[in-house]
């Protein structure tokens, strides 16, 4: 699988303050990358220094698998802290006006991006009447006027409701899915990233923590019932052929885990207690997502 995006010790620093500390990101072709952290752990400034914002330190950006990042960056849209959206502008005239800026000498690609996001039906509503989501969707269509083929979007559906959280949500599996686009998302709100990332890098304080698939993230957060009995070996002969677990693990020191007969804990125990097995204890383990991005994270905010 090609990189479409990987840095190298990648260091910024503000006076003696270290907002970014020799990040190695990783985000291949094909993605939806969340990007995960605390407020001032990093994210933004990492963001900025990949689209060209600002300058890193020290350390090394390749897009596209190249170091030529004036033409790789052509490659890429961005939405980081929200674009000027002008209030008395239609969408269109906004999407014009974007386009005059980037140097795009005809306008056919408005329709498209219009229709992309969603916004073909606005006609002659001025932006400043625009529901967040809505503006959320304008500021991503700014960003794909350039046929991106790949997007970086910094907390994109912060402050959004329900409904225009779905929506986004919606815009950006169509754009990763249909239109191939590879995608670079911060968020706060996690159980909505798990609904839609590929992968995942957790920053904390300037440092990459850890980056990992989300199918990992699965198997970190199974939840299975823990047991600690008196002897392990005929607990888990028990476990297979009374209970008929076909999911189970046998740990050191007396630990079980079992992770596909979660909703019959009684059952387990009194199986094992009749077959002369002592259970100490049997507890349901496991995190859901959030509870487990916020322990990586160093705990609440």
């Amino acid at each position: 699988m090609s990189l479409v995006l990987q840095t190298n010790c990648l260091t910024k620093k503000y006076g003696k303050q270290i907002a970014v500390n020799k990040v190695n990101l990783n985000v291949e072709k094909g993605d939806i990358y969340g990007f995960i952290g605390k407020n001032g752990a990093g994210k933004t400034t990492l963001m900025k220094i990949v689209c060209g914002l600002i300058h890193q330190d020290q350390g090394e950006i390749q897009l596209f698998e190249s170091s030529n990042l004036e033409n790789s960056r052509k490659r890429v849209g961005c939405v980081i802290e929200q674009p000027a959206l002008y209030p008395g502008m239609t969408a269109r005239q906004n999407l014009i006006y974007y386009n005059k800026l980037l140097g795009i000498p005809d306008y056919n690609n408005v329709d498209n991006v219009l229709n992309l996001v969603g916004l073909q039906n606005t006609g002659k509503k001025k932006t400043k009447n625009f529901s967040l989501g809505m503006k959320q969707r304008l500021s991503i269509a700014i960003s794909l006027l350039g046929n991106p083929d790949f997007l970086i979007l910094d907390e994109p559906i912060n402050g959004l409701d329900p409904s225009g959280i779905k929506e986004i949500r919606e815009l950006l599996i169509k754009l990763n899915c249909e239109n191939e686009i590879t995608i670079l998302i911060s968020s706060h709100i996690l159980g909505e990233l798990g609904k839609i990332a590929t992968k995942y890098g957790i920053i904390e304080n300037g440092v990459l923590v850890d980056e990992f698939a989300a199918v990992e993230l699965e198997n970190r957060c199974k939840k299975c019932l823990s047991l600690e009995v008196n002897d392990s070996e005929k607990a888990a002969y028990i476990i297979k052929n009374n209970i008929k677990s076909i999911d189970y693990k046998v740990f050191d020191q007396g630990k079980i885990c079992i992770y596909d007969c979660l909703d019959i804990p009684a059952q387990i125990n009194k199986e094992l207690i009749e077959n002369d097995v002592l259970v100490s204890s049997i507890c349901l383990e496991g995190h859901d997502i959030e509870a487990y991005f916020v322990k990586m994270m160093g705990g609440d905010e």
